[in-house]
């Protein structure tokens, strides 16, 4: 079935004012996300927060049914937190760990996630530990079963990493964790959106996402997904009144369900956009998306190695649409802000974001350009043609 570029197009206000290559960062929100947020906050303007909120009570109940189609869980195992890397630490800091306790992650993984880690090692005595990579550069599953032991309190990975167009391969891993009966963390930022998410499938009992990346929502945003099964061994690192309920002066008691990951106070506007943003990804169908978004980043990278001085560093077996490349002898901040004036968003991919992936292979920066499926071949083509000339 031919896909509805001009439709995709003329629902994205933004595809008219830029040529948006950083949906990696945070994308364009498409029309019914723009109307959708807007008018809960006049809402709030017109007759009071807490008026607004009483009276959309429906749409903001209804991104706890979205987020669980979206990724094949229950609603009960969805709490709406304000982004991603708090929803992830708002797992993480829930597990009991102890000295002696390890922890076993990805050399791709993100800087949020490894200071955590590291905070976590200097605080309790818990060790974390990066499985080396395998020959195409994802995380090597035989080196992972290689260090289960009684010790792995948790496998924590970065299903898509911010420096590449690397998918890890999430499934497999989750084989070995629920094998070997560990904690599976998975943080989905940059892949919920751009390809389909089933929990089930990947085995884990948490996965945090944002908003404003590929599912195209508002900033802000984001949701986390905490498995039934392991809910009662979980207590998160802070409780409000919404969390929990003070039921005697000395006593309170927690949500039953994933909610007790979330606080009173959110951003209800927020909350509504990203419900009609999981809406609209799941109209046009996760795995058409993903086909569109593989199909412009395949492209991209091979016009790209085409170009003098550049070097496209995309690892692994299965790609996504975001592409990372290197150009020799240019300084990559400045060829950004050169692209900038033409209209064309990029952004740089920096050794403090993944440290140990980018110190292994020897890298300080890299231009990332990330694809999405209301990009148009036309724009992939203007794209490497205004890198060119630059270069």
């Amino acid at each position: 079935m031919r896909f509805n570029l001009e439709k995709a197009r003329q629902e994205t206000p933004g595809c008219h004012n830029i040529l948006h290559l950083n949906n990696a960062g945070a994308s364009l929100m498409p029309q019914p996300v723009i109307d959708a947020t807007i008018d809960h906050f006049q809402l709030e303007a017109q007759i009071g927060g807490y008026e607004a909120a009483a009276r959309h009570h429906d749409k903001l109940e209804h991104v706890y049914d979205a987020a669980a189609q979206l990724i094949s869980a229950s609603r009960d195992e969805i709490a709406c937190i304000e982004n991603a890397t708090r929803a992830w630490d708002m797992a993480f800091y829930s597990i009991p760990f102890q000295k002696g306790d390890r922890i076993l992650t990805s050399m791709a993984e993100y800087a949020s996630n490894y200071i955590a880690y590291l905070q976590i090692t200097q605080r309790l005595g818990v060790s974390v530990e990066a499985i080396p990579d395998d020959e195409y550069g994802q995380i090597s599953l035989d080196a992972l079963r290689a260090s289960i032991d009684e010790r792995v309190k948790l496998i924590s990975i970065t299903h898509v990493p911010t420096s590449g167009g690397l998918v890890q391969p999430v499934v497999e891993v989750g084989k070995i964790a629920r094998a070997a009966n560990i904690l599976y963390l998975v943080d989905a930022c940059q892949s919920v959106g751009q390809m389909p998410v089933n929990v089930q499938q990947i085995g884990c009992d948490m996965l945090s996402t944002t908003g404003r990346k590929y599912l195209r929502g508002p900033r802000g945003t984001g949701f986390l997904y905490v498995r039934k099964e392991v809910l009662e061994n979980l207590e998160p690192p802070f409780l409000d009144l919404h969390a929990a309920t003070w039921i005697a002066k000395d006593r309170y008691e927690m949500q039953p369900n994933a909610r007790r990951f979330e606080n009173w106070e959110t951003n209800f506007a927020g909350k509504i956009g990203l419900a009609a943003a999981i809406d609209y990804a799941l109209e046009w169908d996760l795995n058409t998306i993903w086909r569109r978004v593989k199909g412009l980043a395949y492209q991209m990278r091979t016009q790209l190695t085409l170009l003098p001085g550049v070097i496209v560093r995309d690892r692994g077996i299965n790609q996504g649409g975001i592409v990372t490349f290197t150009v020799e002898g240019v300084d990559h901040e400045q060829l950004k802000q050169q692209l900038a004036e033409q209209k064309i968003n990029v952004s740089i991919a920096e050794v403090s974001s993944t440290r140990l992936d980018m110190e292994a292979r020897h890298l300080t920066t890299m231009i990332r350009a990330s694809v999405h499926y209301f990009n148009s071949e036309e724009e992939i083509e203007h794209f490497t043609t205004s890198l060119s000339a630059l270069i």
